[in-house]
């Protein structure tokens, strides 16, 4: 372990100590829960010092800002994965829909931090609106938002973009959040049986053809699993 911390601004097994840190304390939220996020326990999983969170951070709050913001960043890259996709745009929102979902479900108390959910004791994770503004939330909801007036400048809705970004966002994220929690255990695939037939209807609701909103359906579920398929 000596080795370990001989350096508070180097690298430990070549991975830039700050770096190591913020991916311990997700790690740490994902197998025990929000209640184990202590400086001890994520310095010790890291192989570091404790002081190492003073030094890079300044204390844990800081650190669990930055896991924060780095969960936020994860939720955007898989939205720009959905938004990439070569689909039309109303296929491309329920691709974002699979996606924010596997998000949740690969780290469900770090997606419940980021929305301030999830407590630890007496510790409540209070969000810096301004650099949440520019890192945090903001930028990945950009991408929803952004793939929202495409669909709008269709035509096939009535209903501004931003106006929609924000409907389908409460959707989807309501659905995750009852998901996660456990509320659809007594279904066997809460997705095929809840979010997308909600989705489809949802997407009928602003004006958006029930064929097309099924097909566009459709065709994420299998984008999706294309791409489940070919991560390692």
């Amino acid at each position: 372990m000596a080795s370990a911390h001989t350096s508070l601004v180097g690298s430990v097994d070549d991975e830039p100590v700050r770096e190591r840190l913020i991916r311990s304390a997700m790690e740490l939220l994902a197998d025990a829960g929000p209640s184990e996020l202590k400086v001890r326990t994520i310095t010790d999983r890291a192989g570091v010092s404790t002081i190492t969170i003073y030094h890079h951070f300044g204390g844990l709050q800081e650190l669990l800002r930055e896991v924060v913001i780095r969960g936020y960043a994860d939720l955007r890259t898989a939205l720009l994965a959905a938004s990439a996709a070569r689909m039309n745009p109303g296929a491309r929102l329920f691709a974002m829909a699979l996606t924010t979902h596997e998000v949740a479900r690969r780290n469900a108390h770090l997606y419940d931090m980021m929305f301030g959910l999830s407590t630890r004791g007496t510790y409540r994770y209070v969000a810096s609106t301004d650099r949440m503004s520019s890192e945090g939330f903001g930028p990945a909801y950009a991408v929803l938002a952004a793939t929202c007036e495409d669909l709008a400048r269709t035509g096939v809705s009535p209903i501004a973009g931003e106006q929609m970004a924000a409907e389908l966002w409460s959707l989807v994220h309501g659905f995750v959040t009852l998901e996660i929690s456990g509320q659809f255990a007594d279904f066997t695939d809460p997705v095929a049986t809840i979010l997308q037939p909600m989705a489809v209807n949802h997407f009928v609701g602003m004006g958006y053809p029930r064929d097309l909103s099924v097909a566009g359906a459709k065709q994420a579920v299998r984008w999706w699993k294309r791409r489940q398929q070919s991560q390692p």
